[in-house]
């Protein structure tokens, strides 16, 4: 009797415990308490100027332009628009049968997908692998300081110039080599993520998000660009000393890391023989390393908008759509964009299929592959951005705005310009765009500015804080989603891991940005 007791006791299924939704899941979950959201939020328009701005003061509530069989019909739709919807430039409706700009992410998927197709070809030659091998053993007590040199070359990258999806480019490069230091997945994913958008957060001249607001508020691009200046170097410093406090803990003791140093069983690939460490490159890998190289040198330069990083010219831009600016671009500007980044890659997976010798059929079935590894990825990108459509068509961003615009209203000069990094934080949430976002919110802002005694300037400043505080969490955000979808790095463990860095970020903006309201 006791022995079947037993038996039916090793039967029992075990009780599973809760698991955190992947970042498909996790996505369409937040699809939907949007779209729920706006059916409470009331439908809503400002008024605007020739060039398009929010005029202060014009909202007024609309009845709603959708009826609610057709709000249904948004949601089921949101993930196809936010792929390739495009924007009617009269109504702003978001439709895959309009004509106007792309509102959808088509570019940024094809992108990660012809990145996906060059790693494939890249890495079956062995050449990265055996190339961080070696460096690796090279570098084997000096991780920290390669850690430090990305997380600052990638955030002045991104206070400069908008630089953040063009990390997902780095994936393939560094998580093989932080692993081969010793260090886990979530510090190649964290020292890539917080390095740009740390950068993008404390932006000086970018020309996307800092120049654009200027653009909307009137003043020059390089007011306030002191304060900014040592809001980028602290922020930074910050940052990097986080991921390198944890990579020195998970790289003495392993069972620290919070996401383990395997990957779980049903994403895994099959696992190539390892790398011998005294193996040495061939002629035909030193020559692929070049390619690589080369490829992400020229990825890098040609999307770097130097004539208006340098010419310091406000003006409007559509980062995500269009990668242009006011400013006329230098002779040796290639202004080149997803569609260009995407042909780059295919074009580069094929030269490397050819330098070595691999052959039609092998080179065209590894493009294959490494494409079809990318559409994980790509999913969550299009979910992220399907929330942005879901807001947009049903006109409820204005109202938003109006609410915040309210709020901040009437303000003191210091509880101003903290309400205004406060009030941004949840609109970033919607609009990821940083200048899409300015476009909105700055008309509105600027003047409300001037009557709490705030310059316009440090307006601009607490924006972008607010802005990019949201930006290094937001799972409408792609360079995060996507990025950790990469990496295979879940979004419940980043935000265990990020979640102190944050709170250090915000106490520093707040006293930072009040003291300054105070002192002006």
């Amino acid at each position: 009797m006791s022995t079947k007791t037993e038996e039916g006791a090793a039967h029992t299924p075990a009780k599973k415990k809760f698991e955190f939704p992947g970042a498909v899941t996790m996505l369409a979950i937040v699809t939907v308490l949007v779209w729920i959201a706006a059916l409470f939020i009331p439908a809503g328009r400002f008024g605007v100027d020739v060039d398009g701005s929010p005029v202060p003061g014009s909202f007024e509530t609309v009845t709603s332009p959708l009826t609610f069989f057709e709000r249904i019909q948004q949601l089921i739709l949101s993930p196809v628009n936010g792929l390739y919807g495009v924007q009617d430039p009269l109504t702003g409706f978001v439709d895959t049968d309009n004509i106007g700009r792309l509102f959808g992410s088509v570019g940024v998927v094809l992108f990660i997908m012809a990145l996906g197709a060059f790693i494939s070809v890249s890495f079956a030659t062995r050449s990265l692998e055996t190339a961080v091998s070696q460096l690796a053993t090279k570098l084997s007590d000096k991780g920290w300081l390669l850690i430090t040199v990305i997380m600052v070359l990638f955030s002045l990258l991104g206070s400069t110039m908008g630089f953040s999806v063009e990390t997902f480019g780095f994936y393939a490069l560094l998580i093989p080599l932080m692993t081969a230091l010793g260090y886990d997945r979530m510090v190649a994913a964290t020292m890539i993520i917080l390095g740009a958008l740390v950068g993008n957060m404390a932006s000086t001249v970018n020309p996307f998000s800092i120049g654009v607001a200027s653009g909307e508020a009137g003043v020059s691009i390089g007011d306030g660009i002191v304060l900014r200046v040592i809001l980028w170097i602290v922020l930074t410093a910050v940052a990097v000393v986080f991921v390198l406090r944890y990579a020195a803990k998970v790289k003495k003791d392993p069972t620290t890391s919070l996401v383990g140093f395997d990957i779980d069983d049903d994403e895994e690939e099959e696992a190539a023989p390892p790398v011998d460490i005294d193996s040495k490159l061939t002629g035909i890998q030193k020559l692929v390393l070049v390619i690589t190289g080369l490829t992400f040198g020229l990825m890098i330069f040609s999307v770097i908008p130097w004539s208006s990083i340098f010419g310091g010219t406000t003006g409007p831009a559509e980062y995500d759509a269009y990668h242009v600016t006011a400013t006329e671009p230098y002779w040796f500007e290639l202004n080149w964009w997803f569609p260009q980044l995407a042909m780059l890659f295919i074009l580069a997976a094929v030269l490397v299929g050819i330098v070595a010798k691999m052959g039609e059929k092998k080179t065209v079935s590894l493009i294959t592959r490494g494409a079809g590894d990318m559409v994980g990825p790509a999913i969550v990108i299009l979910l992220a951005r399907g929330v942005s459509v879901i807001m947009t068509n049903t006109e409820t961003l204005d109202t938003i705005l109006n609410a915040m615009e309210q709020l901040v209203s009437g303000a003191s000069a210091g509880v101003f310009a903290i309400l205004v990094m406060l009030v941004n934080i949840p609109l970033a949430f919607l609009i990821p765009s940083s200048s899409g976002h300015a476009t909105l919110a700055m008309p509105l802002l600027a003047p409300l500015g001037d009557f709490a005694g705030v310059s316009r300037s440090l307006v601009i400043t607490a924006f972008q804080m607010g802005h990019g505080l949201m930006l290094m969490v937001a799972p409408t955000n792609v360079v995060v989603v996507g990025g950790l979808a990469m990496a295979k790095v879940g979004y419940d463990k980043f935000l265990r891991f990020v979640w102190p860095l944050l709170l250090i970020n915000f106490v520093i903006v707040v006293v930072v940005i009040g003291a300054a309201a105070v002192l002006e």
